[in-house]
């Protein structure tokens, strides 16, 4: 059933959702594989779609450990909403990813230690990429990590323009094979990037 939801929604807004299927389990499993569940405090999770990668989160974090889901579509939310309604200290919230520092802020943090992202950043106007990168990272901690995955590096000097260290790995069980992107924070990033505007 959630496959059928996730082409749906694909057709209905292929700009938003960016994939004809939910991700694998195996890039599931790749997208939290650099995250510190021990000391994480607040991760935040941008364009869940069904919940894979939610459910990774979830299962591997401590359960004082506050998450936030951030979903735009409005069909999607109200399913996770539904799913997750019960789970303790797991938000789901119907808002753009370029809002993140609120919603942290509005759940008693001053950073995020993850972001962890579905969204398709090939697929968006490149403003609007910048917008939510800018926010991701003046919202993540010092030491915070920004992940996501992409089907191509074609948004890599994009993204590098936020973030200079960038691990790359590759997930081929996945439809289509993705490339992850693990994105640490370095101090002078923000301020690299706010003399480069």
């Amino acid at each position: 059933m959630q496959a059928i939801s996730f082409l749906k929604n694909y057709i209905k807004y292929p700009k938003m959702i960016g994939a004809v299927c939910p991700s694998s389990k195996y890039l599931a499993k790749k997208m939290v594989a650099n995250v510190d569940f021990k000391n994480a405090k607040c991760i935040v999770e941008y364009g869940p779609g069904t919940g894979v990668f939610t459910n990774e989160l979830i299962k591997r974090k401590k359960e004082d450990t506050v998450l936030l889901v951030l979903e735009l579509n409005e069909e999607l939310f109200n399913s996770l909403q539904k799913k997750y309604e019960k789970t303790k200290n797991v938000y789901i919230i119907n808002d753009s990813a370029e809002k993140v520092g609120e919603y942290v802020e509005q759940h008693g943090f001053k950073n995020a230690d993850y972001i962890v992202s579905g969204l398709p950043f090939a697929a968006f106007p490149e403003q609007l990429t910048k917008n939510i990168l800018d926010n991701t990272l003046k919202t993540l901690n010092k030491d915070g990590k920004f992940i996501t995955f992409q089907y191509t590096l074609l948004k890599r000097k994009l993204i590098n323009q936020f973030f200079s260290d960038i691990k790359i790995t590759f997930e081929i069980k996945n439809i289509p094979p993705a490339f992850v992107f693990s994105c640490a924070k370095s101090e002078l990033d923000l301020k690299n990037y706010k003399e480069a505007i």
